[in-house]
């Protein structure tokens, strides 16, 4: 096998290894928020008990977001083509978009946690 097609090889892996690392977070935050829904409505009625839920599945989907943007990027590294670039940009600002909203709502609501903990 030829140093070039190798590198090409290992780079595809590499690159599916840093997609396949998003998912799982994304997977592994879903599934953490379901469970923790499931068990704290049961024993809370409450809204206020599902603030921090939220919160840390926010934190899950804005780094599964983060993998996967670093996953474009190196999908874009080696030799893009106009609408490679095109597309990255795209999906960068999309995906930018999505991790400064949910950063956004994830400080609102520290700050709204962190307020009911002072009235308490």
């Amino acid at each position: 096998m030829e140093p070039a097609e190798l590198l090409r090889q290992g780079y595809e892996v590499l690159v599916a290894g840093v997609e396949v690392a998003g998912a799982l977070v994304i997977f592994v935050g879903a599934f953490w928020a379901a469970v923790r829904f499931v068990v704290e409505g049961l024993r809370h009625r409450t809204a206020a008990v599902f603030t921090p839920i939220r919160l840390s599945l926010g934190r899950f989907l804005t780094l599964g977001l983060e993998f996967q943007l670093a996953a474009d990027v190196l999908r874009t590294a080696v030799s893009p083509s106009f609408t490679q670039i095109g597309q990255l940009a795209a999906i960068a600002t999309i995906r930018t978009a999505l991790n400064y909203f949910l950063g956004r709502e994830i400080r609102q609501e520290q700050r709204q946690v962190a307020d009911g903990q002072r009235v308490q």
